[in-house]
């Protein structure tokens, strides 16, 4: 169907219906974009952490892995928490309680000094570690507010014909975000904190750190001067973000709109639900509902899966970006923020490209493209791990580049597609169960790349990488046969009497 096709039955308000389609769209982005701000801040300000505190490797991998479970459970959790709620009061929320935990975070090393009376030596950074932990936790929690009101609300605002190409262009917020925030965290790295590269002290405290943590004593003394020079900078990128999260939380609450009926507007055609309907929303018609749409789907726990190992090689890149282009590359930070950016808006290129391929090339059946799309993830990676170590900053972003375009195509992709097979209603839902294996797999890919880095050195970390890819890809060649949304499963569905009975009480 073409566009006009598709809203041609809403008549004289299809206009109207239009104008308020892109609104969602872009409010919705803006507002989870600024969720990356207050969340990708981290990976920036880690090489900074670990040159003045000594922070290690395994621990931001075991800090990383406990967050990203939180998120995925949360995601689950608020799945459920927007059907009782509106969407755009979760979503808002959440961008408030992330500035708190972010002020918090900045607060850190203050917080750890007042516990424990001193501000070094191991018993301050142990103290600075259960600190960063909680704080992180409590941060990913609340991030897992942004996404499933996202996925509620905009199934009920864009026909599933079109959702593949709205929903990458949409999908292009978390990009837009994390290229942000890691570009803007980079300049803040670069050019705040206290200059202190003349005190020596400072300097060999710097210098031992880094090395401990497997940097070359060539590049560590050469990288010291730089850190010494912006001592506390990382603070700043957690105090910059939370301010510009709670700006955004108030023009969300304001400008979202959860369904079209609230703007007095019909609902989508060629949408229904067959026995689900307006009056059949008993509780359990909408048990057997959930049940056979997401929990008995066998394309929901498919998708689920794949996004598992989907998360896995794109958060070892994106997480881990700064450190291994800094520690491996011997790039200085602004340089390696500026490649793990180059990353993240080759993925802006790669998300709409995956839509459109899907809906034209496709025909709306998104589990294809992802299987090119791990395939080609696959192979830029191992270039990556062939590439010599004095490849360059050009030729090394480049590849990166490469493989960004590739993995954010599944990533957006798996979303979109599970709103399709479990429909409008159980998007949310469906989404929930993703994200507790998508972060169960960023939060592995922070406990391999931490010890995995520590123990045998960043080339063992690329070549894990490309093996995850290549099994990703393996599962999701599995769904080839798949059908394009699962709205005919949902009609299909027979509910009992007692159903009906129940909601007409």
């Amino acid at each position: 169907m073409t566009k006009e096709d598709v809203y041609a039955s809403l008549g004289g308000q299809r206009k109207k219906f239009l104008h308020w389609q892109w609104r969602i769209i872009v409010i919705t982005m803006i507002g989870y974009a600024v969720f990356y701000f207050v969340r990708k801040n981290m990976s920036v300000a880690m090489p900074g952490i670990t040159a003045e505190y000594g922070v290690t490797n395994k621990s931001f991998g075991w800090i990383i892995f406990a967050g990203s479970l939180v998120y995925g459970f949360s995601r689950f959790i608020n799945g459920y928490v927007v059907d009782r709620l509106k969407g755009r009061v979760v979503m808002a929320g959440g961008l408030l309680l992330c500035a708190l935990s972010n002020f918090l975070f900045g607060y850190g090393a203050n917080l750890s000094a007042l516990f424990t009376g001193v501000n070094e030596g191991p018993d301050f950074v142990n103290m600075f570690i259960m600190v960063m932990g909680v704080t992180i936790i409590l941060n990913q929690y609340f991030q897992g507010m942004g996404y499933p009101p996202c996925a509620r609300i905009l199934p009920h605002w864009i026909h599933p014909s079109q959702l593949a190409t709205k929903m990458s262009i949409w999908n292009c917020s978390h990009s837009i975000g994390a290229a942000l925030a890691v570009v803007a965290c980079g300049y803040i790295m670069g050019t705040m904190g206290t200059d202190m590269s003349q005190t020596d002290g400072v300097v060999n405290t710097i210098i031992k750190n880094l090395t401990t943590n497997g940097v070359d004593q060539a590049k560590a003394v050469e990288q010291a001067a730089t850190y010494a020079a912006h001592i506390g900078a990382w603070k700043w990128c957690f105090y910059a973000p939370a301010c510009l999260a709670v700006v955004t939380a108030v023009f969300v609450f304001i400008g979202l709109r959860d369904e079209p009926k609230e703007v007095g507007l019909p609902d989508l055609p060629d949408t229904g639900l067959g026995g689900l309907n307006e009056n059949k929303k008993s509780a359990k018609a909408r048990k057997k509902f959930e049940m056979e749409m997401v929990w008995k789907n066998r394309w929901v726990w498919t998708f689920c899966i794949a996004n598992l190992f989907v998360y896995v090689v794109r958060m070892g890149v994106l997480d881990w970006g700064p450190k291994f282009l800094t520690e491996a590359r011997g790039l200085d930070i602004k340089s390696a923020t500026w490649t793990t950016a180059a990353f993240e808006i080759a993925g802006i290129v790669g998300t709409l490209f995956a839509g459109w391929a899907t809906d034209h090339i496709f025909k709306g059946k998104g589990h294809r493209m992802c299987v090119c799309c791990m395939a080609g993830a696959a192979l830029f990676m191992t270039i990556f791990r062939f590439l010599p170590a004095d490849a360059g900053i050009t030729l090394t972003a480049l590849v990166l580049v490469g493989a960004g375009f590739c993995i954010y195509g599944p990533q957006a992709l798996i979303g979109i597609e599970l709103g399709n097979q479990a429909t409008k209603e159980a998007s949310a839902r469906a989404n929930g169960i993703a994200g507790i294996l998508g972060y169960l797999g960023s939060g592995l890919s922070g406990l391999l790349v931490g010890y995995v880095a520590d123990a045998f050195g960043w080339t063992r970390v690329f070549e894990t990488i490309i093996v995850v890819a290549i099994i990703g890809m393996i599962v999701l060649i599995t769904m080839w046969a798949a059908p394009r949304d699962g709205y005919e499963r949902a009609a299909n569905i027979k509910y009992d009497d007692e159903d009906v009975e129940e909601a007409k009480l």
